[in-house]
């Protein structure tokens, strides 16, 4: 596996972090847009959600297994050697409240792994669990923190807009970005704003677009379908016409049937210039460096939404890059403002809703019993 390698991977020191003089004060702007997005959705919906990632379409419960044979550079952190753990993922949409599904917007994929040991980052010194969290591109919207509060400020102002110009502009915005396509142009800033094509989630790739720490190296992560029933669905159209929660149902109709399969992949970071660790936007070169696989996860054929359960789970549940190894530190000013901005939305969650989020144990911490859910 080595051997896909074009060049030998860039070990990891602290120097290849660069710290703006303004990211304090960019970190307090980010905490504020998102503080504002869930003080809105709060009002609208009489709970907390996230400030992100707020509406969830599949909660499901699985299992990683590391692969034997790994090349020594991929073979790091939990990866390391061969072993299985529980997982936990959780599929969503951008923004921070609740939408139609005809409001196409980029796909989120968290994965909650349980019973890993290592040495931990600050703040999950308590906890056994790592977090991995992706979305379907293969890079970061805005290149630094400055540039991802641009971002938010439009997610903000867009939160407590009426559903009906919604629907309307996320139509006109996925027209400009098929359009942009054709000519070979991927627009992540219209993508994010409800211009994405409405794809079946199942059939997507989905990515850290931010590095990591990999053991002694940097590297993305990727995490993609391999067995026929997802592999099917790549690049699927999802009708969502007169079906506002049309992922819930298509993807659970995929769930349901039979085991689901994925793999997770590290692309190494070879060259710091064309593979930067501070802008986000850029894409790794796939030709430089390709993903390879280290692991396998497999959900078992499972309901992937209960109505009243699956709400339970969620609220009971938080993700978070920074919970996890030391060997997976996130790297870099996006996910440096990360950390206290994720806290900072989990907290305003447990705070407003009076009940304090936990970091989970095992799978078998997740509620078991629904509550009515109007």
């Amino acid at each position: 596996m080595s051997n896909d390698l074009q060049r030998p991977p860039i070990p990891f020191t602290p120097t290849v972090e660069v710290r703006a003089d303004d990211e304090a004060e960019t970190i307090q702007g980010l905490n504020e847009q998102l503080r504002l997005i869930q003080e809105k959705t709060a009002k609208d919906y009489g709970t907390a959600m996230r400030g992100v990632h707020a509406k969830g379409h599949a909660i499901v419960k699985g299992r990683i297994e590391v692969l034997s044979g790994i090349a020594p550079a991929l073979a790091q952190g939990l990866f390391a050697a061969p072993d299985s753990y529980d997982a936990l993922l959780r599929f969503s949409t951008l923004p921070g409240d609740i939408l139609d599904d005809s409001v196409s917007v980029p796909r989120g994929l968290a994965i909650k792994l349980f019973g890993v040991p290592g040495d931990r980052l600050p703040g999950s010194e308590a906890d056994t669990t790592q977090d991995f969290i992706l979305v379907n591109g293969p890079a970061f919207a805005a290149p630094t923190p400055k540039a991802f509060l641009a971002n938010l400020k439009m997610l903000a102002k867009t939160t407590d807009v009426g559903e009906g110009l919604k629907k309307g502009f996320s139509a006109v915005m996925q027209t400009v970005d098929a359009a942009l396509e054709m000519v070979g142009i991927q627009s992540p800033t219209i993508q994010t704003l409800g211009g994405a094509p409405n794809t079946h989630p199942l059939g997507e790739t989905y990515y850290t677009q931010v590095p990591l720490r990999h053991g002694g190296y940097i590297a993305k992560l990727s995490i993609a379908p391999v067995s026929q029933n997802l592999t099917e669905l790549a690049g699927s159209k999802v009708d969502t016409s007169g079906r506002p929660d049309a992922l819930r149902q298509d993807m659970g109709e995929v769930l349901i049937e039979q085991d689901s399969v994925w793999e997770l992949r590290v692309q190494l970071c070879t060259d710091l210039e064309k593979m930067p660790v501070e802008d986000t936007s850029v894409i790794w070169d796939e030709k430089q460096s390709p993903y390879v696989a280290v692991a396998r996860i497999t959900v078992p054929a499972q309901l992937g939404w209960e109505h009243g359960l699956s709400e339970q789970q969620e609220q009971a549940v938080s993700f978070s890059p920074w919970h996890g190894l030391s060997a997976h530190q996130p790297i870099g000013g996006v996910n440096r403002a990360r950390k206290p901005t994720y806290e900072m939305s989990t907290q305003f969650r447990g705070q407003h809703n009076g009940c304090p989020i936990h970091e989970l144990h095992t799978l078998a911490d997740l509620p078991t019993q629904g509550m009515t859910v109007d």
